[in-house]
């Protein structure tokens, strides 16, 4: 089976990437915008046209669309999110390869959901940021492209490789911190958004079922478990040997979370960039106070998967739990002491 592989750079493509290359039945063939792809093209500015002849010339069995945007303006987002899988499908569809597509979609295009519910396939997307949108429109795309393809909402992935501008990344940058200089104390900020955390390798294990499969439509890719990130913070905590305090310096959103965690006040410059931080001038290394929902996904206080759609029609369950996902975000952080 020829797999043409798009976004392999990225932080899901790089395990997807690996997973598919473990496959001895599997030739890969990886397109991007950097130097090391197989082929270099630009979704956002390669035309349908463009990538019609190579698809001829490759002639894949599966096409697996990982690339994206997460950040930056509308604009940008919809030029990366929703214009590049407009390319995708339009030249699937000139093509006479008759591809099968893998997309990767996200968990924000549900946006806000009821606290204590899982979100299933067929819940109503209301996504609560230009991200989510973006990333909605492209499925639409795709679900309405008369393809044989499969949308894969992928929730809140972590582990290896962990962007450090995540909101986990963040808090393991933090911690690194108050390590290096020896504080007995790490002051939190804007802990209270509960979240369905998947490993980014269980993740690569649902796109390679997905590739064999027969499929279609959109399937849930989490855990099946929200985790409020205070309690990931005590985790991550834990594994990392740090045996300081963990004080909360805000009350965020949600009820009241009893546990090791201490809630005290203090100043706004002190909180570390944990959410969604903007820059204070006074203080250079710190964030100001948290928004209402800090987490930056636009989804609220709540978010869990309901993941039995991926079990029935993919043979799939998640195998690796949130400790160990922490545990490798750490080693990462930890090699910058």
């Amino acid at each position: 089976m020829r797999v043409l592989l798009i976004g392999a750079n990225g932080y899901i493509g790089r395990f997807v990437a690996d997973r598919l290359l473990a496959d001895p039945a599997v030739q890969l063939t990886a397109l991007g915008r950097g130097d090391d792809a197989d082929v270099r093209f630009d979704l956002a500015t390669g035309s349908p046209g463009a990538l019609t002849r190579f698809l001829d010339a490759v002639h894949p069995g599966v096409v697996v669309n990982c690339a994206g945007a997460t950040r930056g303006g509308a604009r940008e987002l919809t030029r990366h999110n929703t214009v590049a899988v407009a390319t995708v499908c339009e030249a699937l569809r000139r093509s006479g390869c008759g591809a099968r597509l893998v997309q990767i979609g996200c968990g924000s295009e549900y946006g806000p959901s009821q606290p204590g519910s899982s979100t299933a396939e067929d819940a109503v997307p209301r996504p609560g940021g230009p991200y989510g949108v973006s990333k909605l429109a492209a499925t639409e795309l795709v679900l309405g492209s008369g393809l044989d393809a499969v949308v894969l909402r992928v929730f809140s992935p972590v582990g290896p490789g962990t962007p450090a501008g995540s909101p986990l990344g963040r808090l393991a940058e933090a911690m690194r911190r108050a390590m290096q200089s020896g504080d007995a104390e790490l002051k939190l900020g804007g802990l209270g958004a509960q979240r369905d955390f998947v490993d980014v390798r269980d993740v690569a294990r649902a796109v390679h079922a997905a590739s064999l499969s027969a499929a279609q439509g959109v399937i849930n890719i989490g855990s099946g478990r929200a985790v409020r990130l205070r309690d990931a913070a005590g985790i991550l905590a834990r594994v990392a040997g740090y045996s300081g305090a963990l004080n909360e310096l805000d009350n965020t959103p949600g009820p009241h979370h009893a546990g090791h965690m201490a809630h005290t006040t203090g100043t706004p410059h002190l909180r570390p960039a944990i959410g969604h931080p903007r820059p204070d001038p006074d203080h250079p290394h710190a964030a100001t106070s948290p928004t209402a929902f800090p987490y930056p996904d636009g989804c609220g206080t709540w978010q869990q998967a309901d993941v039995r759609t991926a079990r029935d029609r993919l043979g799939w369950r998640p195998r690796i739990n949130l400790e160990e996902s922490l545990a490798d975000i750490w080693m990462e952080a930890a090699c910058r002491i």
